[in-house]
């Protein structure tokens, strides 16, 4: 009888280990910020510590051993290869820039995939060819997308997330989050933490999952999905909300063409991205810098 399935939570512990941040050597810049309402956070390299620095689907390594990373997942998600020459990987990433590409050519700018679906279609092709056995059934692709994102980019809570969370609920102020994401991105919250992200005190209809709109960052348009809920939840602007991430292009670029105050995080060399080569991050500087998240407080 084969072992049960892992749950996903298990998947997460078993490649993640702790990670401290390493040094970035930027200087903090702290002042108290005047009306602030709402709080958004970045997950990927702010929240939690990243070993690519953000979700591997925006990453790709070439040092990485990606082929051999696709073929364990799928093994260990309960498929069964037949052959060790198809480069799975290639067709992998081939698969989601050609969905990418099509939201494209319907207007979307910044398209964000469904990694589940992406899976899903691999499945489809590698059936085509052969190459593959195993009931490709939805649960089943869900726990393989886990399983693939905890080999290639290990996670673990930044220090001081849970300090950070309660001083902007004791000051009163909204939480939620704008992040990049995929399906299986809320589960980190329920793993180390033994909480939901909305047990937590992240408001349900703040947190903006890139998956679920099909559209991602640097793009606007999560920021202005966020405005619409931020102002129908409680008539909170964007100039009475701070979004905090580690991206000076994905987050304080849109955030502040949006009007919003925008918070860096620049408390761990593996996911700050400076960009300062970027022209057209020229002149784009956030309001606060923050090397701790527990900083937080000092800016409220």
């Amino acid at each position: 009888m084969p072992p049960s399935p892992l749950k996903p939570d298990q998947i997460f512990r078993n490649f993640s280990q702790e990670m401290s941040p390493e040094p970035t050597g930027v200087k903090p810049k702290l002042k108290k910020l005047k009306g602030i309402r709402a709080v958004l956070f970045d997950v990927y390299g702010t929240l939690f510590q990243s070993a690519a620095g953000e979700i591997s689907i925006a990453v790709e390594d070439k040092k990485t051993d990606r082929e051999g990373l696709v073929r364990e997942s799928l093994e260990a998600a309960g498929f069964h290869l037949q052959d060790d020459v198809t480069p799975i990987a290639e067709l992998f990433h081939d698969t989601i820039r050609a969905e990418q590409d099509i939201r494209r050519e319907q207007g979307t700018d910044y398209p964000e995939v469904d990694i589940v679906g992406v899976w899903e279609d691999l499945i489809g092709q590698l059936e085509a060819y052969e190459v593959i056995r195993g009931k490709a059934t939805r649960s089943r692709l869900e726990l393989l997308a886990i399983h693939y994102e905890a080999r290639v980019n290990p996670v673990y809570p930044m220090p001081g997330v849970l300090d950070a969370i309660e001083s902007v609920l004791d000051k009163g102020a909204s939480l939620g989050i704008v992040s990049n994401a995929q399906k299986f991105t809320p589960q980190l919250f329920e793993t180390f933490f033994d909480d939901s992200v909305h047990d937590l005190g992240f408001e349900e209809i703040l947190c903006i999952w890139s998956y679920e709109h099909g559209q991602a960052k640097p793009g606007t348009g999560l920021y202005e999905i966020a405005a619409e809920r931020l102002q129908a939840l409680d008539g909170i602007t964007p100039k009475e909300v701070l979004y905090i991430g580690n991206d000076r292009r994905n987050d304080v670029w849109p955030a502040a063409k949006l009007g919003y105050k925008t918070g860096l995080f620049a408390g761990d060399k593996r996911s700050l991205r400076l960009r300062e080569k970027d022209k057209d991050l020229e002149g784009v500087e956030p309001d606060v810098i923050l090397t701790e998240l527990e900083q937080v407080a000092e800016c409220l």
